[in-house]
């Protein structure tokens, strides 16, 4: 039988998570520093868990990887933004600035429903 051992040369490597570098939406900003959630619409607990898969994330590429929220890239003037699924009519809005943090992140109904 193989025993595993510890390799004490090895280094530690430092793991980047994804980083939320600016929200738009006062009450989303608000839960997202407090935790409270006057202001949201929408599903508190499924904004907490979002926010939650968002900054375990170690890459924009592990969003996409089930549960996903609905993670899709917007289309026609909003080419270049992404949402992800909180409600029927509620997305969590975003883009990416040069460096993959997430930016100018927003709670909205874009359906206009």
């Amino acid at each position: 039988m193989r025993r595993a051992t510890l390799d004490n040369s090895a280094t530690l490597r430092y793991i980047r998570t994804m980083e939320i570098e600016s929200i738009r939406h006062k009450g989303l900003r608000r839960f997202f520093e407090t935790g409270n959630a006057k202001g949201l619409v929408g599903d508190a607990g499924r904004l907490r868990k979002m926010l939650a898969f968002i900054d375990a994330a170690e890459s924009f590429e592990e969003l996409s990887v089930p549960p996903n929220f609905g993670l899709h890239e917007l289309t026609g003037d909003r080419k270049g933004n992404w949402s992800m699924t909180v409600t029927r009519n509620w997305r969590m809005t975003f883009g990416l600035n040069d460096e993959g943090a997430l930016i100018d992140m927003d709670l909205e109904d874009y359906h206009g429903a």
